[in-house]
């Protein structure tokens, strides 16, 4: 028999799918309460607007919807991706502007264009699976910097930099996948300064951002930079999956020109360009100014899902489970009692019909096996009840 395994290349050589991917099937099951998949509420797209969009592109005749096209994107989109971002507090032009079939190309995108083989990047721990995924594929070296509920601690990240060069750091400031904390605006400006005095650079993915719960905006580390070098020392990612729909695969990446220039180079090695007729519904869309009403609707209807799932966590499990009460984004990072195994726990919860995700899968070095992540966004108020009533029978059954 051929040593199939020698012959794959050394980057896929003992990789694993992500477990966040492989319990995707629970959420298809309908016996199933999956608090596992970061999967935005199918009841929240705006179909209405959506079909509004796509029909306009259709009755428009325009062949070139359905034609090659440029690699960064359309104009018409990118022009309404400024207009967007400036309410985040970024100032843009078209031409830093790069459109993604997805964040999670432009995570891939930015590891090739800027992580060479023994580089080292930095993560916080824990930090979103798919990105420490996509780093090791490139051969670097991923290390972790303590996290907390207030994001990165960031005098552990100055005193990693004193120790030796790294290329960059990773980082999902607002409502984090997967503990949904959020820096304060004084460590997102010590971060950039320290970028910019180390010489690495931040890749700063903004997927939930958005959907807050409060009145709070945390403006992007990107909006802070002011200079043209500081630009240089960041790339901004974001996506319209969470607000809008997954399905048309769109996201994008704000960057300086001459680092947008390099990145492009990436992209037409790997699709040539992002599907012209998903950019040009979007771009539609978001000029029928339906997104941020929509966006309101998303937030408000989270949050009630987010507490109708924390009520019936205490309510069915008391102190064997505790966690911090997000304000926003679509997460709960939630501990068990010290010594118990949320991987383990897992197995009787499949049996209980829920499933989560085990917060072991998001860390780097030494896991901390007792902690799990849970998914809100499409739980009401029937499996928010049902979801607490399970998950007490699987730790019942786990201490049995």
């Amino acid at each position: 028999m051929a040593d199939l395994e020698s012959l794959f290349a050394k980057r896929i050589q003992g990789s694993q799918s992500s477990i966040v991917r492989d319990l995707l099937q629970y959420s298809k099951m309908p016996n199933i309460v999956s608090l596992a998949g970061g999967i935005p509420a199918a009841d929240m797209f705006d179909m209405d607007g959506i079909n509004a969009a796509l029909n306009e592109v259709i009755a428009s005749g325009e062949v070139n919807a359905y034609q090659y096209s440029t690699t960064d994107g359309e104009p018409v989109l990118q022009s309404e991706i400024v207009k967007l971002i400036s309410d985040r507090g970024i100032a843009a032009k078209n031409s830093e502007i790069i459109v993604t079939s997805g964040s999670q190309q432009g995570l891939d995108l930015i590891a090739r264009t800027f992580l060479d083989e023994g580089d080292t990047i930095l993560v916080e721990r824990p930090t979103y699976l798919a990105a420490i995924q996509g780093f090791k594929m490139t051969g670097a070296n991923v290390e972790d910097i303590e996290g907390g509920a207030d994001g990165l601690n960031v005098d552990a990240l100055e005193a990693r930099l004193e120790k030796g060069k790294i290329k960059a750091l990773y980082i999902v400031p607002t409502f984090a996948n997967p503990t949904g904390s959020t820096l304060s605006q004084e460590k997102r400006q010590r971060i950039l300064e320290l970028a910019v005095k180390h010489n690495f650079v931040i890749f700063e993915d903004d997927p939930y951002g958005e959907i807050r719960f409060t009145d709070s905006l945390a403006k992007p580390i990107y909006s802070l930079a002011k200079t043209e070098n500081e630009k240089e020392h960041i790339v901004y990612l974001s996506s319209f999956s969470k607000v809008l729909v997954p399905g048309l695969r769109l996201g994008f990446i704000v960057t300086s020109e001459r680092i947008r220039n390099k990145i492009v180079i990436c992209k037409q090695s790997v699709d040539l360009h992002t599907p012209v007729l998903s950019q040009l519904i979007v771009a539609n869309y978001l000029k029928s100014g339906r997104l941020q009403p929509r966006i309101k609707e998303i937030s408000k209807t989270y949050q009630a899902r987010c507490q109708m799932l924390m009520d019936s966590l205490r309510k069915h499990l008391g102190d064997k489970i505790s966690f911090a009460e997000p304000t926003g984004g679509m997460f709960l990072w939630a501990r068990l009692p010290k010594g118990m195994s949320a991987t383990k726990l897992l197995k009787h919860a499949i049996d209980a019909e829920v499933v989560f995700v085990p917060g072991a899968a998001f860390y780097v070095g030494t896991p901390e096996d007792d902690t799990l992540r849970l998914s809100f966004a499409t739980v009401d108020e029937k499996l928010a009840e049902e979801a607490g009533r399970r998950l007490a029978i699987a730790l019942e059954n786990y201490e049995a």
